[in-house]
């Protein structure tokens, strides 16, 4: 790849439609791929580019309506480039002027012959990139990207300032693309994809780099045990990839809802978490409404039977006979075929092997104090992974660990001692939209904490094959996506909910590869940029996973947290 030779010139084009751009003859129309990285030199400003679509032109309708021979080689070369030409799309995402008041000249440097004006930041301070707000002359030059543009825009894993983290490459280049860590979990992000295109592998990615780079702690809500201490990968060979828990065995804790299915699977020091009757409200079941089959009516005297009795009204409801419903019906004005309904249904939470009548011991605060010890927490679902078990048991453990974290950042607020603020949390969670779903994201934590936009230090990373069943407002708020292939054209609407000029990029989703490709945008990078996911294999384990295999004890572990707690200045 010549990185002086233009590629094309600009012809046309808008600020909101895009660049056309007609490809020089000798320039292969087969080389432009879409998500491909351009820059279009302009007459003061450098336009950082993302190709999004790929056409043919002809000079004339005569050449169409009497093309060549297939074999007259002579006739099509003749042809090429002023009968019969390519053409390419270009839409702008950011741009760098030179000229700017108060940048500094000395930034900018010269690649090649000087021809094709390039630039290096010397440091992530010495350079501001721009948002889009002109664009460039008629017949401006288009080339291909190098490395340096790269670094520049997306930064470099090893900056000292700041906590970036490789995600992938490009398409056509081998240069890291880096997401910004810490922008990153300043707001609730998303990813999303079909079934089979790597999402668990992605979030996986995410998950290890928050880690190694101490960005945040992390709380997993594992239903498919996919990321606490290994994971089949996908292929026509059965093999295994390593989960959390073996990369960072003194980091990462695993806590599982069936034991059983956790010991079968040979997982090491995992503990045992339950959830007793009296943790669960009248809000955890107007979540789990549709897989009880209730109706209003009994959650509405669910409310009554709340009122009366307390934390204890499920405990109290399950061990009323007929007779004793009946008056309690007289007395407080409930339904009675209600109640019993109610009563019949909430019996299936039997089935759940997590349930208790009572818990001796608080899981959710032993799970809060390893998150304030700076520990990373998985909690495995096993054999308990249906939807009734998932949402019931993810909304009431976030419900009362958001309002620790409220109670904790309210008290920061007052004191405004760095000593009091709260570890940034991010929440991970799947099959997201049946939280967030129009219809129920009122009644769930979830919906909360995605429109707080982390004024409580908590943010959520939801991970989706529907993004479409996802409310709008709550979309609105994703700050970062990371999306893979999407067939359904209402998935690939929704993933652009509240993002200027997300039009062009349509066709960009929709030719992503199944495998190994997601298209990245949002608040943690500087523009919308395709990439080859980085692979989760050896290399990636031997450069992010921790090189001590020696754990440490609980006691020795928090103690050595809260001191990298000051050092970090929470």
């Amino acid at each position: 790849m010549d990185l002086d030779k233009p590629l094309g010139s600009v012809i046309q084009g808008s600020l909101s439609a895009g660049l056309e751009v007609r490809l020089h003859p000798d320039v292969s129309v087969e080389d432009m791929r879409v998500g491909k990285f351009l820059v279009v030199q302009g007459m003061r400003s450098r336009f950082f580019c993302m190709l999004t679509d790929v056409s043919l032109g002809t000079s004339t309708q005569r050449i169409i309506a009497n093309p060549p021979s297939p074999d007259d080689d002579f006739l099509r070369e003749v042809l090429a480039g002023s009968g019969t030409f390519g053409t390419v799309n270009l839409t702008p995402m950011l741009m760098f002027t030179p000229q700017e008041e108060g940048f500094p000249r000395t930034g900018v440097t010269l690649n090649g012959n000087g021809n094709l004006g390039s630039f290096q930041a010397q440091s992530s301070e010495s350079m501001e990139l721009l948002p889009v707000k002109t664009i460039p002359s008629h017949f401006s030059q288009v080339y291909d990207a190098s490395d340096r543009d790269f670094r520049a825009v997306f930064g470099w894993e090893d900056d000292p300032t700041r906590r970036n983290f490789a995600i992938g490459q490009p398409l056509d280049m081998d240069v890291p693309v880096c997401i910004d860590l810490d922008r990153f979990i300043e707001r609730s992000n998303g990813v999303f994809g079909k079934s089979g295109t790597g999402k668990s592998f992605l979030t996986r990615l995410l998950l290890s780099g928050i880690i190694r780079k101490q960005a945040a702690v992390n709380l997993i809500f594992d239903m498919h045990s996919e990321y606490g201490w290994e994971a089949v990968s996908e292929g026509k060979q059965f093999s295994t990839v390593k989960g959390l828990r073996q990369l960072f065995p003194s980091q990462v804790q695993v806590y599982t809802l069936d034991p059983e299915s956790t010991k079968r699977r040979g997982i090491r020091d995992a503990h045992e978490l339950f959830l007793s009757y009296d943790q669960i409200e009248v809000e955890d079941i107007m979540l789990v409404r549709q897989e009880l089959n209730l109706s209003e009516a009994s959650l509405e005297n669910a409310i009554i039977l709340r009122n009366e009795f307390g934390k204890s009204w499920i405990t109290q409801l399950l061990n009323m006979t007929n007779e004793e419903i009946q008056m309690f019906c007289d007395e407080k004005r409930g339904n009675k075929s209600s109640i019993m309904a109610l009563q019949r249904k909430l019996l299936r939470l039997d089935e759940l092997k997590y349930m208790r009548s009572a818990c001796p011991h608080n899981y959710v605060d032993q799970i809060l104090q390893s998150l304030e010890a700076g520990k990373h927490v998985v909690v495995e679902f096993g054999s308990q992974s249906n939807m009734l078990s998932y949402m019931l048991a993810t909304n009431v453990m976030t419900r009362r660990i958001h309002g620790s974290y409220v109670r904790k950042a309210e008290t920061f607020l007052q004191s405004k001692n760095p000593n009091d603020r709260p570890r940034p949390l991010v929440i991970t969670i799947e099959e997201a939209h049946r939280f967030l779903d129009p219809a129920t994201v009122r009644q769930t934590i979830f919906g909360i904490i995605a429109r707080e936009m982390r004024k409580y230090f908590v943010t959520l990373l939801v991970v989706d094959q529907r993004p479409s069943g996802i409310d709008n407002e709550v979309m609105s708020q994703i700050g970062t996506r990371i999306t893979a292939l999407l067939n359904d054209d209402k998935d690939i609407e929704a993933i652009f909910t509240g993002v200027s000029g997300g039009q062009s990029l349509r066709s960009v989703l929709a030719k992503l590869d199944s495998k190994q490709q997601a298209l990245i945008l949002g608040h943690a990078v500087p523009m919308p940029v395709v990439v080859r996911t980085r692979p989760y294999d050896q290399k990636f384990y031997a450069e992010v996973g921790d090189t001590a295999w020696d754990e440490a004890s609980d006691q020795e572990v928090f103690a050595a947290a809260e001191l990298g707690k000051a050092d970090l200045g929470f």
